[in-house]
């Protein structure tokens, strides 16, 4: 092989990898906003990537089947072929099934919302939510994806990294948060870090969305390592300052037995 010839084919290759990079981030994106959906503009700004690009890579997509979009607006939402992909992780599921029970009894001790988040790389996703405690705002519903940082489950997950992980997710979850809702919340957002290292675990009185308070602490796999984040939301009355000492002990008690059974599934 010449080196013309080896030079072009490492191109090539480079090229397919930057290529498939790119899909994999519009999947990472339309996850992100399962019920609403995007439109192609929206995915084509939040993405960096040119319309047009967007365009014949979404059309794609959504022939494979990994992408849908809805008839009565045209924005793209996740596809079947997603979740038929997910059925591969049988593990995954009979441990979503064992956490689901423990959160529903969690949610019906506390009077509150208990939720289970996982970490995706520098995000969270939500898994699983239990409660039926209306809380106008709450972004945590299955299936939702955001940065790490803006929710009080996200920082416990952040709170186990070393100084220059963290410092890594923080410059991309910013960079993130300026790109989707500008810096008008960055100034909460660090309140409610702040506030959280000041207790040793995920603490949002409020910080982020008024009228909401979050409690959390993370969960880790059999590598030790924090693969997801139990968390407490309720109203000031109910989830107050002055409650966080019990709050915290009730968390430690359910996150003990789901480290057990992510222990028991592989996690």
């Amino acid at each position: 092989m010449t080196a013309r010839a080896s030079s072009t084919e490492a191109g090539t290759e480079r090229q397919g990898t930057r290529s498939l990079g790119r899909g994999i981030r519009l999947l990472r994106l339309v996850a992100a906003r399962p019920q609403f959906g995007w439109r192609l503009s929206d995915l084509a700004a939040a993405s960096g990537i040119d319309r047009g690009t967007v365009h014949r890579m979404l059309a794609c997509l959504v022939e494979e089947r990994l992408v849908a979009q809805r008839a009565g607006d045209r924005h793209y939402l996740p596809g079947p072929l997603l979740f038929e992909l997910g059925l591969a992780l049988p593990d995954h599921q009979q441990f979503q099934r064992r956490a689901e029970t423990q959160l529903a009894a969690l949610a019906r001790r506390m009077a509150g919302v208990a939720v289970l988040v996982l970490r995706s790389g520098n995000e969270y996703v939500c898994c699983l939510r239990a409660g039926s405690l209306p809380l106008t705002g709450s972004v945590l519903y299955p299936g939702n994806r955001r940065p790490l940082f803006t929710t009080a489950a996200g920082v416990a997950i952040l709170q186990t990294l070393d100084a220059p992980a963290q410092r890594a997710v923080l410059l991309d979850n910013v960079a993130q948060e300026i790109a989707r809702c500008g810096t008008e919340r960055l100034a909460a957002l660090q309140r409610m870090r702040e506030r959280s290292d000041r207790h040793g675990f995920g603490v949002n009185l409020g910080d982020v969305l008024p009228g909401v308070h979050a409690i959390a602490v993370p969960l880790r796999g059999s590598g030790g390592e924090a693969f997801a984040a139990l968390c407490l939301l309720g109203p000031p009355g109910l989830y107050g300052e002055e409650r966080l000492p019990a709050i915290h002990a009730e968390l430690l008690a359910a996150q003990d037995k789901l480290a057990t059974e992510a222990q028991r599934w592989g996690f």
